[in-house]
């Protein structure tokens, strides 16, 4: 299963985030989230849509932020996500180049008759 795929219709949503439906729909309004829609218009809410709007309420009902803060805190987060997935693909091409590093010395020392100390 997709995290994007629209599985919950809006009373189960609801349900789940304990949020009433009125205030999902004030929330995609708010351009929060969009929800999926099939034919007869009913909202479909994928987990990812969930995951988002847990933040939203969090956000709301612990931290007292205001929508217009809540719009910049969701902003700020989707770059914090996309700045950490390039960290960590950094970090992967870090750790490749420089096991190649080590392997080379490790054998470049066995070619002089040493070897590596841990």
């Amino acid at each position: 299963m997709r995290r994007s795929e629209p599985l919950y219709v809006i009373s189960v949503a609801a349900r789940l985030l304990e949020l009433h439906p009125q205030t999902l729909r004030k929330y995609e309004r708010e351009g929060f989230v969009t929800p999926s829609r099939t034919r007869g218009n009913l909202r479909l809410y994928s987990a990812e849509d969930l995951e988002r709007l847990r933040q939203v309420k969090y956000l709301v009902e612990e931290r007292g932020v205001n929508l217009a803060g809540v719009q910049l805190a969701l902003a700020l987060t989707e770059q914090l996500q996309r700045l950490r997935e390039r960290c960590l693909a950094i970090s992967e091409q870090y750790d490749r180049v420089f096991d190649s590093v080590v392997a080379e010395i490790d054998s470049m020392l066995q070619l002089l008759g040493s070897t590596p100390e841990s």
